[in-house]
């Protein structure tokens, strides 16, 4: 694929004091919903990706009635250079959480719930239980909001994957992060063969249930990379791709190599297509649960 990374022109070496490109400016949170679903995690003692993460899409994504929960607390136990989460020795893992998530999920009306966690070295197995016991919780008192998951990798466990797809996610999600060349800098700990054996093995357990990752730009990989990337999770007939511009949280983080254009973002979109994802979602915003409702419409039609 050397002629499609003549298409798009990479600069190695941006000005990285450059204020931000004019369609990164998100618009500040604002709603009812927001401000309620912000009232309830904090009376439950919840934590949020939206947040924590510091999501550029946190007044859209919650006013459409979709949000991210972040399940075994809010401290990781791995350093990855992208993340906003705490990183350091979490607390004993808590059991009643799923209930809590659960009630904040029907409290609020929400008609897709996206269910994420910070890395559990320290108890792959019991993270996997927290995750599917949130999902039973969710589907005992809001039957009708579909729920999503975005795990870890368990550190390639089997038997915690399972735990998770026996549980019936209308939607399994776990993100590439970025190309294999720079998994040392960007994903500490995690192995990109790891994450493609997950996927795989979602697939043959549980072929009904979808599939999605997700790839952040602008860490200095290249066009070619980013495509042998899609490529291979098209191999593993992942459902659905998202694509979007690392923006870094602060100056401990990995620096941004460079900012792509909405222009590029549709190319990486169409060459994502021709590999046959069922859907895909490209843009310099784009987070993993960004527009979530409307990509689990495309790829499911009930409740799993």
């Amino acid at each position: 694929m050397g002629s499609a990374s003549q298409l798009v022109q990479i600069e190695l070496q941006p000005p990285l004091k450059q204020p931000k490109p004019s369609w990164l400016r998100a618009k500040a949170p604002v709603g009812d919903n927001f401000h309620n679903l912000k009232k309830l995690a904090r009376g439950l003692g919840l934590h949020t990706v939206c947040e924590s993460a510091q999501c550029p899409n946190i007044g859209e994504c919650w006013n459409h009635r979709t949000a991210t929960f972040m399940l075994l607390g809010d401290i990781c136990t791995r350093r990855c250079g992208f993340c906003a989460v705490p990183k350091g020795r979490p607390q004993a893992i808590d059991w009643d959480e799923p209930r809590r998530v659960a009630e904040a999920v029907a409290t609020l009306g929400l008609k897709h719930a996206v269910i994420t966690s910070v890395n559990r070295d320290d108890d792959n197995i019991g993270g996997a239980r927290i995750f599917a016991q949130t999902i039973e919780e969710v589907r005992r008192v809001a039957p009708d909001c579909r729920v999503e998951v975005l795990i870890p990798d368990f550190q390639g466990i089997d038997e915690a994957l399972r735990i998770v797809l026996d549980a019936r996610p209308n939607v399994l999600n776990h993100n590439t992060e970025t190309v294999p060349r720079l998994y040392r800098a960007v994903r500490s700990g995690a192995r990109y063969e790891r994450t493609l054996r997950l996927l795989e093995r979602s697939k043959e357990i549980s072929p009904e249930i979808a599939t999605k990752s997700g790839v952040m730009v602008g860490l200095g990989e290249d066009i070619a990379e980013l495509l042998e990337v899609f490529r291979d999770l098209a191999q593993r007939r992942v459902d659905i791709l998202t694509v979007g511009q690392y923006l870094r949280p602060s100056r401990d983080h990995l620096p941004i190599a460079r900012f792509y254009t909405p222009q590029e973002f549709e190319f990486l979109k169409e060459e994502a297509l021709r590999m046959e994802f069922r859907h895909v979602e490209s843009g310099p915003l784009v987070r993993s649960s960004y527009h979530a409702h409307e990509q689990a419409d495309s790829v499911t039609t009930s409740t799993v």
